[in-house]
């Protein structure tokens, strides 16, 4: 019989997801944050998270939680739960490759008993159809015999100060009906605003695929808008500003979907779709418009460039924002790179500018260098491109002086009045 004081808990992966959800378990439990990365322990034992989802202070306060890189950390343990990447290739199908070297590690310490819980955004079915045949094989155990799985997915919001892992209602589920009790009793021991318990594995993944699917969705629609109000002179945030005084109109806003949730999750469910013979229409029509915006920014900018009498060709832009959202360092699936290479194309030199980033993992993931202070009189096009509340703060008088006697100031995140700025998306 399973117990919830019985449960010896480790965390896989020590990322924007694992890691809060490791120190949350160990400040009222004994628990075992694993990942590969030696360099992100190390700094874990030094009492810093580079990601900055969670403070020094709070790290100290995670007395029970432990960190490990060598699998002899895990063998202790007999509940492991799963939070690794689950990104999507260069031709946007599933890459399932961390989720699966993560099941294999764990089926080389599983034991009769154990149960296995996944966090990663997958398509329906992918716990049971492709992590589950991993476990089996590793250990060579039986499901739901000798161990059980279980699917609460991940709600981390990045930089997000007020909804944290505590404060997210938690969706959970178990292989078992047993299981699924434990899994939601196990969440319920630090989720204070409470768990909703799926009926199956498979609903809990679908549940969590079509959240972003339908946020997605929506800001297609709104970018889509962005457009055409563009074409007849209207600005689409007094629009959207107006249209909003209605009161179930919804809040989204124009720009480009990055990150590791809503620019990805959606091809997730297109693949499983399209893997049982329903080709969806809608969906991937969103996906096509958001993954074009990059695109659509450099020709509106270009074009105001041309109406100045601005020399294209040879010309220098300065980016303001590299990372995917506003005030975090997180350059997962980050948009702006499509900015960046579109530029190029127009022979366009291009300095980046993010306060919030680490030049070592921007040279790493995109191969680019930001640079650490922007010039004055130096650029003929500047683009705000992140909300950074440091872009903010410094208003259209301090960001005009980076631009020469003539530029374009484009405005992609409405942190300046219309009056301040040249051009808006």
């Amino acid at each position: 019989m399973h117990k919830l004081e019985n449960i010896k808990l480790a965390v896989v992966g020590l990322g924007y997801v694992g890691l809060p959800l490791a120190v949350e378990f160990g400040k009222i439990r004994s628990v075992v944050g694993f990942d590969i990365n030696q360099n992100r322990i190390d700094a874990l034992e030094a009492g810093h998270d580079s990601t900055l989802e969670v403070s020094d202070d709070e790290l100290k306060q995670s007395a029970l939680l432990q960190y490990g890189a060598n699998l002899e950390d895990l063998r202790a343990c007999n509940t492991f739960i799963v939070t690794v990447p689950t990104p999507i290739d260069q031709y946007n199908q599933p890459d399932l490759t961390p989720l699966i070297k993560a099941s294999e590690t764990i089926g080389k310490v599983l034991k009769k008993g154990d149960i296995v819980i996944y966090e990663s955004t997958v398509y329906p079915g992918a716990t049971e159809e492709d992590c589950v045949p991993v476990l089996e094989k590793v250990s060579g155990l039986k499901f739901n015999v000798d161990f059980f799985a279980g699917y609460s997915p991940e709600r981390i919001n990045p930089g997000d100060k007020e909804h944290r892992v505590t404060t997210i209602k938690k969706v959970t589920s178990g292989s078992t009906p047993e299981i699924a009790e434990l899994v939601d009793e196990l969440y319920n021991q630090i989720i204070t605003a409470g768990t909703h318990k799926a009926c199956s594995i498979r609903v809990a993944e679908a549940a969590k695929v079509i959240e972003n699917t339908q946020r997605d969705l929506n800001i297609a629609l709104i970018n889509e808008l962005a457009i055409i109000f563009n074409k007849m002179g209207i600005d689409t945030e007094a629009v959207l500003k107006a249209a909003g005084t209605k009161w179930n109109f919804l809040p989204f806003r124009p720009g480009l979907v990055g990150g590791h949730c809503i620019g990805v999750d959606p091809y997730y469910l297109t693949h499983k779709a399209q893997a049982i013979g329903y080709h969806p229409e809608i969906i991937l029509a969103g996906r096509r418009l958001n993954d074009g915006m990059g695109a659509y920014v450099v020709s509106q900018l270009v074009k105001a460039m041309l109406k100045r009498r601005i020399q294209v060709d040879g010309a220098r832009v300065l980016l303001m924002g590299l990372t995917f959202k506003e005030n975090c360092p997180d350059l997962r699936n980050t948009r702006i790179v499509d900015i960046v290479s579109e530029l190029a194309d127009y022979n366009i030199a291009v300095d980046i500018y993010d306060p919030w980033v680490s030049v070592a993992e921007a040279q790493h993931e995109y191969r680019v260098t930001p640079i650490t202070e922007p010039a004055v009189d130096a650029y003929d096009g500047i683009v705000l491109a992140v909300a950074h509340n440091e872009f903010r703060s410094m208003g259209a008088t301090k960001i005009r002086q980076f631009g020469k006697a003539e530029h374009v100031l484009y405005d992609l995140k409405y942190l300046l009045s219309p009056a301040e700025s040249d051009i808006r998306l």
